[in-house]
């Protein structure tokens, strides 16, 4: 089966502009199809129904057409997901539309592997779209009119859109190719990580293409992004710092699906405790009145910090331990004795060894330990060069012992 792209959005209402979008995308030479969306009966032009998209929804086509524009926009947008998610033949995804049409298509957009084009024309693309795009390599256009209709502004714009998807599609590279020879290893950083995640980037350079995130909550996401979709050899996951901030009500919170990637893919991984001395909050007046009298530390006019106590920990290495159980593949966590971060180094501001403890052993107390799976305690902290000769140690070792199946 060759290779299209799929021209996305509801054909009863876009059904001039995905016409226009297809045939721009032919004129460039790459093949195009329309995927129609629409949740009521319609005349309009697709080259696949919208009933056959609803078909894949896992209550039947019946469970879209409900009559309820809710429920129906809501069961459609889960179909063409499944739908997307199960084609062989995805060169591209181009969507259309406002608010609605955006939310439509973007799930199923999300769900294709990072490096498949993937674009949204979108009134609402000037804006936060966070939580459209997610973790993925979305690219988002701002539709400048709405999307009712061909003129001059629409014409342009939708144009663009369409011969950005086919040169995307046409020079996409291939595995490889200058820069891709090398395996990809997804590392974790933040700003009281860095010395680590350079010294270990310095140490794997020659052998790695090394793909750094920051970790920032979407950060974290996009790794296991590329883990899922089989781009990363194996996993330097140093910064784990996002769990805190998802158990304490921070700004830079990974979801409850952390560290599920590494269980789904079984990727090489090694991961350590960096930064889960903090919990970020924006300026000092965003911090939550129930933190009131606790440990801080004014980063930046943006960003404050809040030490995370004993008991904090406890939940954090409890929360972390029973996510590493769930991985089968080889797994390498490792707790540096002499602080977490910058900040938790003997002498400085969160340096508190008794939280530190109560993480090492909540950690210790919950990891089922194999001879897959491993806690090891380092005695440096983490920002020390023997940390990092350490992790790339363990790297070595876990990716040495994936290659011979043990």
């Amino acid at each position: 089966m060759s290779r299209r792209v799929y021209v996305a959005g509801t054909a009863d209402t876009k059904g001039e502009e995905l016409v226009h979008i297809r045939d721009l995308i032919r004129a460039d030479g790459v093949e195009a199809i329309i995927a129609d969306l629409a949740t009521l009966p319609h005349d309009g032009v697709a080259d696949i129904s919208a009933r056959e998209i609803a078909g894949h929804h896992p209550g039947g086509a019946d469970a879209v057409f409900t009559g309820d524009r809710g429920s129906a926009v809501s069961a459609m947008t889960e179909a063409f997901r499944r739908f997307l998610a199960g084609r062989d033949d995805v060169a591209g995804a181009i969507g259309i539309g406002g608010s609605g049409g955006t939310a439509l298509v973007a799930p199923a957009f999300r769900a294709l592997p990072i490096g498949i084009p993937k674009l949204i024309v979108s009134t609402v693309a000037s804006g936060q779209v966070a939580g459209y795009v997610g973790p993925s390599d979305i690219a988002m256009m701002y539709s400048v009119t709405d999307i009712a209709g061909l003129n001059r502004i629409s014409r342009a714009v939708l144009a663009n859109a369409a011969h950005a998807m086919a040169g995307m599609v046409r020079h996409r590279p291939e595995r490889g190719e200058d820069g891709l020879a090398k395996p990809a290893v997804g590392l974790t950083m933040f700003g009281v990580t860095t010395p680590c995640v350079n010294a270990v980037t310095e140490r794997l350079a020659a052998q790695y293409d090394c793909l750094v995130f920051h970790a920032t909550g979407t950060g974290g996401q996009s790794m296991e992004k590329l883990a899922d979709s089989g781009l990363l050899a194996a996993v330097v996951d140093l910064t784990t710092t996002e769990v805190c901030d998802w158990l304490m009500g921070g700004i830079f919170p990974c979801t409850d699906d952390r560290f599920s990637a590494i269980a789904r893919s079984r990727v090489p991984y090694v991961g350590s405790c960096g930064a889960l001395d903090m919990v970020n909050f924006g300026a000092p007046e965003s911090v939550p009145d129930r933190y009131a009298g606790r440990q801080f530390y004014h980063h930046n006019p943006q960003v404050t910090l809040m030490r995370t106590t004993a008991e904090e920990n406890t939940r954090i290495g409890r929360w972390i331990g029973e996510r590493l159980n769930l991985c089968e593949g080889e797994v390498r966590f490792l707790m540096p004795a002499g602080g977490v971060s910058l900040l938790d180094a003997l002498g400085q501001p969160f340096h508190d060894p008794e939280a530190d403890a109560a993480l090492f052993e909540a950690l210790e107390r919950t990891v089922k330990q194999t001879p897959r799976r491993r806690l090891l305690r380092v005695p440096h902290a983490i920002n020390d060069v023997k940390f990092a000769d350490a992790v790339v140690e363990q790297l070595e070792d876990s990716v040495r012992s994936a290659s011979h199946g043990r």
